[in-house]
């Protein structure tokens, strides 16, 4: 009874459905707008719709500044029905950093609500994303020492040295220094990942001592290290008088510039790809080099500057017996030479002879 009692429903349903059918002629048609123009229905003679706008957008009305309506926003607040939450409900990040493992972070300095917002990064150099990525896990890991549980701690190397009490006067003074120099150098910590050493900057400078009697060679020297850094460097005087040279104390003699950041990353990775394999019998960087807090130095002579791609491309541009050899200091985040050059050997800077640390 009840599916007897159904077959009225769906006999409705379909009868519906079948009323709201149209024909349909089988003819190709473009887009569906040529069908609604079709179907217009209107005493009014229709418009043809075009499936391309005719008009170009620079026929459009320019507005100027008169037409703009502004609204004053002292104006617009005092008609708000609700008011904005005041300043302590907005948020804040935090003052001070706390560490990586504390519940509050602060955002990234690229967060424009970052107490030390800076715009970008804008790039992101090949040599640093590959440093992130593989670079700093290796050097971690062949660093790795295991100390077993309850092994003591090595007594620190005693580097300030203590007076004796053979004088009332030695009694409760200070510590005195390494002997024979005075700078005191950074101890060397094991490398974990709060130390992984890294790449800070690099400095270049030039030293051209014919600049005394020929200006151009300063110029040609500041235009080689622009090209080859895309910093602008500044001419440096000469501090004491040099008699063999012909030089005199604050001579404009030399040119030096610094590079930073990412910059840095890229002038290595130039250096490392484009420019070591092209000079002739190259063994790599001495052993010996490092000033003992962590940075490395090279140099490169008047023949080897053509070899950057910068130089290359315009070589005829800068007089070829007015290039001069440069300087370069890489300069690292770690306390020692053993670890710079952990790092150097990493990116892919070879080091030869006796390794002094």
């Amino acid at each position: 009874m009840a599916a007897l009692r159904e077959m009225p429903r769906a006999g409705r349903q379909f009868l519906g459905t079948v009323s709201h059918w149209k024909p349909y002629s089988a003819k190709l048609q473009r887009c569906a707008s040529t069908e609604a123009n079709a179907s217009t229905t209107s005493p009014v003679e229709s418009t043809p719709i075009p499936d391309i706008e005719q008009d170009s957008g620079l026929t459009s009305p320019i507005v100027e500044r008169k037409d703009i309506k502004v609204t004053d926003p002292r104006r617009r607040a005092s008609r708000r029905n609700y008011e904005l939450p005041h300043e302590r409900y907005r948020y804040h990040p935090p003052k001070y950093y706390r560490g990586p493992l504390h519940p509050v972070q602060p955002p990234p300095s690229s967060d424009p609500v970052a107490r030390n917002f800076t715009p970008g990064p804008f790039n992101l150099p090949r040599l640093k994303q590959t440093f992130h990525s593989t670079v700093a896990s290796d050097i971690m890991t062949l660093m790795y020492q295991h100390t077993p549980p309850g092994t003591p701690k090595k007594p620190e190397r005693v580097r300030l040295r203590e007076w004796d009490d053979s004088s009332p006067y030695m009694q409760n003074r200070p510590k005195r220094g390494p002997r024979g120099s005075d700078v005191l150098f950074p101890l060397e910590k094991d490398i974990d990942w709060r130390n992984i050493p890294e790449i800070k900057a690099v400095h270049l400078a030039t030293f051209v001592p014919k600049a005394k009697k020929n200006p151009d060679h300063l110029i040609v020297g500041r235009a080689v290290l622009q090209t080859i850094t895309g910093v602008r460097p500044e001419v440096t005087t000469t501090k004491s008088s040099v008699a063999q040279w012909g030089i005199v104390k604050g001579d404009r003699t030399g040119v030096k510039c610094s590079v930073y950041g990412n910059q840095a990353y890229e002038f290595i990775d130039k250096v490392i790809h484009l420019v070591f394999p092209k000079i002739k019998d190259w063994q790599g960087i001495r052993g010996t080099t490092g000033d003992s807090t962590g940075n490395i130095s090279w140099g490169f002579d008047y023949q080897d500057m053509m070899y950057f791609p910068e130089i290359e491309a315009n070589y005829s541009l800068y007089p070829s017996k007015m290039i001069s050899g440069c300087r370069i200091t890489l300069e690292t985040t770690a306390k020692s030479d053993r670890h710079a050059r952990l790092l150097c050997m990493s990116l892919g800077i070879p080091f030869y002879g006796k390794l002094v640390d």
